[in-house]
């Protein structure tokens, strides 16, 4: 099951959701994205980028991720920035793929900045895509 939350500070909104770690929900997290990347008005290839890094990132946890795990995604809206972190519960001893993997390099290329945390049994991939300016 899906939940999905709001909430919103002085500075940004925060978005919530929670899916079941199944690359059958994914959809819902690129849907999510889009519409995020969209209300801050980032051009189309920007949203398609971003579509395919939380894609990437998503399918890297997925490969480490306990069977019954539910992927929980935290969308950090500003005027100009996303930030979408991705977090799953990680089966022992698992790894996230090396900053110098192929993996990485497209998480890089597509967003402004992205970085990954494990500790005990969670992961959690963090991107952050800024807004290009039209000067």
């Amino acid at each position: 099951m899906s939940q999905l939350s709001t909430q919103s500070t002085a500075e940004d909104d925060i978005v919530l959701l929670t899916v079941p770690a199944d690359g059958g929900y994914l959809g819902v997290l690129r849907t999510a994205t889009a519409g995020l990347a969209a209300r801050l008005h980032f051009a189309l290839d920007e949203i398609e980028d971003l579509r395919i890094a939380v894609d990437e990132a998503c399918a890297m946890l997925l490969a480490i991720t306990r069977r019954d795990a539910e992927l929980e995604c935290r969308f950090s809206v500003t005027d100009t920035d996303l930030t979408v972190e991705v977090t799953a519960p990680t089966v022992s001893g698992a790894r996230l793929p090396a900053e110098s993997s192929f993996a990485w390099k497209v998480l890089t290329a597509l967003t402004t900045a992205a970085s990954a945390t494990a500790t005990g049994d969670r992961a959690t991939i963090r991107l952050l895509t800024r807004r290009a300016t039209t000067d």
